[in-house]
């Protein structure tokens, strides 16, 4: 079955019950995408695509991994990005050295108090970049797991809230490997989205040229971080049919019988399907998700979780590749 083929099934309404709630949080997703798309565009050439996969990493209350080559404005596109989403924004540039207590935080003397305090570290924000993150030992690097999976941190023994919503924009430089720790799987399975960001393309970087030419762009916030709480509040309410739930299941499960597949996708990656095609849906305007949500979402979610066979790999196949055989393989079933 052709991928093309496979956008008007599971187009179903939902109850009547659940479409009032749906259709406006369906409309209020998409005005957001609108403007910050827009306003991305505004500093960023050619970056609608990472913005919309941003949006939906955040509505789906998820993490990112962004990768590319040095220089295509990964740190750019997520200042922008929280800028405009009124976020409280922090960086962390990782390296060999890099302690845990560094990311997190440690507890202090202050002698006015005559008591330890704590000052926090960096990972108490809204959305936290956390720059070249392979190049930390595993150490530093296992110090994000608890935040980015229970959204809290444990310091000295205390455990402290992060203050919601929060993103982790992790960044990887994948053409080095001098100096760099490979990311464990555990960890990788923390990201929802696995994004891209090759070269803009030759329009796109001479208009690039020319909108630098020109004083920088000043963003201001446009949203507040209420405005994501409410839209993540209301996206389990995104309705999809049986067929659609059968179908996520149905992938997961060819990924893990793959004969180039030493590792195929977890329980985890399933729910992770679902959240992200909700997101999508909503943010195109669709108070229902279809096989074509879930499709586009697929490599995204599953690009960073399948592990390939090592005779697999010297044949020269992509994890990409198995991606597109499973959503080729798999049917899609009508909505009844």
């Amino acid at each position: 079955m052709s991928l093309a083929s496979t956008s008007t099934p599971g187009a179903a309404a939902p109850p009547a019950d659940l479409r009032a709630a749906a259709h406006e949080l369906a409309q209020e997703a998409k005005l957001l995408s609108q403007k910050v798309t827009a306003e991305v565009g505004r500093v960023v050439v050619g970056a609608e695509d990472i913005t919309r996969q941003l949006l939906i990493a955040m509505l789906a209350g998820g993490h990112v991994l962004l990768e590319g080559v040095p220089g295509v404005a990964k740190t750019t596109i997520s200042k922008v990005f929280s800028r405009l989403l009124g976020c409280q924004y922090q960086r962390v540039q990782f390296t060999p050295d890099l302690l845990p207590s560094d990311v997190t935080g440690t507890s202090i003397f202050d002698r006015n108090k005559n008591d330890f305090v704590l000052r926090k570290g960096p990972i108490f924000t809204q959305v936290l970049l956390a720059d070249e993150i392979n190049r930390a030992p595993a150490k530093t690097q296992a110090a994000l797991l608890e935040a980015m999976q229970e959204h809290q941190v444990t310091v000295d023994g205390e455990t402290i809230p992060l203050t919601p919503p929060f993103l982790v924009m992790a960044t990887q430089n994948p053409v080095e490997q001098e100096g760099v720790y490979r990311l464990p799987e555990a960890q990788l399975d923390r990201f929802l989205l696995r994004v891209e960001m090759g070269y803009p393309g030759h329009e796109h970087e001479v208009n690039l040229l020319k909108l630098h030419s020109k004083p920088v762009v000043d963003v201001p916030p446009m949203f507040t971080p209420e405005t994501i709480l409410n839209l993540q509040r209301k996206l389990p309410g995104v309705y999809g049919a049986d067929t659609l739930y059968e179908y996520i299941v149905e992938l997961a499960e060819r990924s893990r019988e793959h004969p180039d597949v030493a590792l195929g996708a977890s329980p985890r990656a399933s729910l992770n399907l679902l959240r992200c095609a909700r997101a999508r849906a909503v943010l195109e305007g669709r108070h229902f998700f279809t096989h074509e949500d879930v499709q586009a979402v697929a490599f995204g979610v599953l690009g960073h979780r399948l592990i390939l066979r090592p005779e697999a790999e010297i044949e020269g196949k992509r994890v990409a590749d198995i991606v597109r055989e499973l959503l080729e393989a798999v049917p899609v079933m009508e909505t009844v």
